[in-house]
């Protein structure tokens, strides 16, 4: 994989979904299923182990399983961005270096949780996993999943770490990407990546560099499209797309569990995988499916 793909890289990264049997039996069938579905949609590149694919509910042989089998199976098609997410440095230094050797294009990580961290020691987190691994490396900022955050100041920071190759933002917020932005400054060269699908294309309008949207494992090509039409500044489709989105997430994100089960539920429904969360998570009710499974029916992701 050119280097020049990871710190330039531009378009939809699903949030790849992680295919279950069982709380710690993977399908590996119905996951390289998942991976042709997303790159036949026209994907720019796939992240593993983030939020969406229930990372850190998954054993560490299973996601050093995940990490294999998604590598082999993406042959260096697109990029694969790997999350290495922990609460200790050391076991989050040893999935990058598993990661780099298995393949994968960069890692990605979130600041680790549970103890009280200063944002020198956040920043002294990452530059020591990129002290340790030669592997491009995002930092991922998830408020809603994370006593921490890193700050614009420290993101700023990283940023000029030439290891550094981008910044994923699920803040779900305009503002702080709009403070953000500013502090990076108009030639800003690396990768800015937003998670929430309903900022995807006003962001991609005022600079953002793609999207790393869960509705992506289940419709990519709507997606992708979404992004081209933002891309180009056509706003007449672009908001017929964007309300193509919005149903989406109205109607597979709602009923007071996560966005993870809505897109499993969907997965199960298209026969890509299974609908099998890991716990905590639980399955959704069955007025849940049956409300979820008479929008997939009536919906036309094409336009």
């Amino acid at each position: 994989m050119h280097e020049n793909q990871v710190y330039n890289l531009r378009g939809i990264v699903p949030p790849l979904a992680t295919p279950l049997h069982d709380q710690d039996t993977l399908d590996q069938a119905g996951l390289r299923k998942l991976l042709k579905h997303v790159i036949d949609g026209g994907v720019q590149g796939i992240f593993m182990l983030g939020t969406t694919g229930e990372a850190p509910s998954l054993s560490y042989h299973l996601r050093k399983e995940v990490i294999e089998v998604s590598v082999a199976e993406v042959s260096r098609s697109v990029p694969v961005l790997v999350g290495i997410s922990d609460s200790s440095l050391s076991e989050a230094i040893a999935f990058a270096r598993f990661a780099a050797q298995a393949g994968a294009s960069a890692v990605v990580v979130a600041p680790p949780f549970y103890y009280p961290a200063t944002q020198q020691a956040l920043y002294d987190y990452v530059i020591q996993i990129c002290a340790a691994v030669d592997i491009p490396l995002y930092i991922y900022n998830i408020p809603s999943h994370s006593p921490h955050a890193f700050s614009p100041e420290t993101i700023v920071r990283l940023l000029e770490h030439p290891q550094v190759a981008g910044y994923k933002d699920s803040t779900c917020s305009m503002m702080a990407y709009h403070q953000l932005k500013y502090k990076l400054g108009a030639d800003f060269k690396k990768t800015y990546l937003l998670g929430p699908e309903e900022l995807l294309a006003e962001s991609v309008m005022l600079g953002a560099h793609g999207g790393v949207n869960g509705g992506a494992n289940i419709f990519p090509k709507l997606y992708v499209r979404l992004y081209e039409a933002a891309v180009k500044g056509d706003t007449a489709l672009m908001n017929e797309l964007h309300q193509k989105v919005m149903q989406v997430s109205q109607n597979l994100y709602q009923g007071g569990k996560t966005v993870i089960q809505g897109v499993k539920f969907a997965l199960a429904e298209k026969g890509i995988c299974q609908e099998q969360v890991a716990l905590p998570l639980v399955s959704l009710s069955a007025e849940e499916k049956e409300n979820m499974r008479s929008f997939l029916h009536s919906f036309d992701a094409e336009l």
